[in-house]
């Protein structure tokens, strides 16, 4: 086997979409297009869905996309993908300069090939995929004229987000799996990424006592791009207690857990979603009670948004040093589309005031508030 090169990177510009799968494309597209706020920008062509045995649908919003795919066929990647695992991205796309030099590069680092690169109709566009640790999900590099489509779609005419919420950019992405080391090791010799940041933490850290669960986090970025992946693992003790060993196993395997899209203004964007039906994590009062004095402990001087607001809506805060961000975490998409099959995915909304990384805090309040939320349901099944 080749030894990796870390000379040369792989000439990625940015995420180019994402690959989601469905079993109910109606319900997907009444979440994504009707509650959040995208816009229905192409369609599969009747030869890529023949060919693919799958229907699609592009879903755009500010600069983030997402292909929703759903099975026609039983022979489809998608139906077997929804045979193995509930509904979620099985794709991540990169968009890269020179899809041949990312090739090359991934060769010399002993990336394992799905395909052969594709050629679209033009010649301008070229794609292949690779697989990754994260189970079926495959990373894809796609070198295409700004403005073009993914593959196998066409346009449409009505076209535009409209974008109530102002979503921008895809922020980060996280995935959640049972072992973490093998996955960040592969990251950095055969992507070429670099470790940005990384965590280790209890909740009984918080609550005292041998009781909670916990994460280990480690944050991998290609620096060129800016494009981060946060990636997490149960931490003992209490491993199988975690929320992260939760996801995994209502997963079957390990993923994707969620999206991090950027809003100028969080307030009216969370105000506007939930006005739509889009419900969020709950976050008990007493976080609101001690956020001045956590925020003195970070040193965040210049704090101006106003709390009040944000414990109506249920934002959260992290920072340090005169830079912090605001974020909330949708509930699953189970609990979204209101059926099983919708699986553990589920979105963030992001506003980072000079905030650049990820604070311990950060990853304290997901992890919390989804155990909270675990919690709830399984008092509830018992009551039941």
């Amino acid at each position: 086997m080749p030894e990796p090169r870390h000379d040369t990177n792989l000439g990625i510009t940015g995420v180019d979409h994402f690959e989601y799968v469905a079993s109910d494309l109606a319900a997907a597209r009444e979440l994504l297009v009707g509650r959040m706020g995208f816009a229905e920008t192409g369609r599969a062509s009747a030869e890529a869905a023949a060919a693919s045995g799958e229907d699609a649908v592009l879903l755009a919003v500010g600069h983030v996309q997402v292909v929703v795919v759903a099975p026609r066929e039983g022979w489809s990647r998608a139906a077997r993908w929804l045979r193995r695992h509930p509904e979620g991205v099985a794709v991540m796309a990169y968009r890269v300069r020179d899809a041949a030099a990312a090739r090359a590069t991934l060769a010399g680092r002993a990336a394992t090939f799905v395909d052969e690169t594709q050629v679209g109709a033009s010649g301008a566009q070229k794609w292949f995929d690779i697989a990754t640790p994260l189970g079926d999900v495959r990373f894809r590099f796609i070198e295409h004229p700004v403005g073009t489509l993914p593959p196998g779609l066409e346009p449409l005419p009505e076209g535009e987000a409209a974008n109530p919420f102002g979503f921008q950019v895809v922020d980060h992405v996280t995935s959640n799996m049972l072992t973490l080391e093998p996955h960040v090791t592969w990251l950095r010799d055969v992507m070429g990424f670099e470790e940005y940041w990384r965590v280790t933490f209890h909740t009984s850290d918080v609550h005292g006592g041998s009781g909670g669960s916990g994460l280990a986090s480690i944050v991998m970025w290609d620096r060129e791009s800016g494009v981060k992946l946060a990636n997490n693992e149960p931490y003992p003790p209490n491993f199988e207690a975690s929320q992260i060993y939760a996801f995994v196993d209502a997963n079957h395997g390990p993923g994707i857990q969620h999206i991090a899209l950027h809003v100028p203004d969080i307030v009216t964007a969370v105000e506007g979603l939930r006005a739509r039906g889009v419900d969020f994590l709950p976050t008990p009062g007493s976080y609101y009670d001690m956020l001045p004095a956590r925020l003195a402990d970070r040193r965040v001087t210049n704090f101006r948004d106003d709390i009040g607001e944000l414990r109506r809506l249920g934002i959260l805060v992290d920072g340090e040093d005169d830079r912090y961000l605001l974020q909330i975490f949708t509930v699953e998409a189970q609990a979204l589309l209101g059926r099983e099959a919708g699986g553990p995915f589920f979105w963030e909304v992001i506003r980072r005031r000079g905030a650049r990384g990820f604070g311990e805090g950060n990853f304290r309040a997901l992890f919390e508030a989804i155990e909270r939320e675990q919690q709830r349901r399984v008092g509830e099944g018992g009551a039941a």
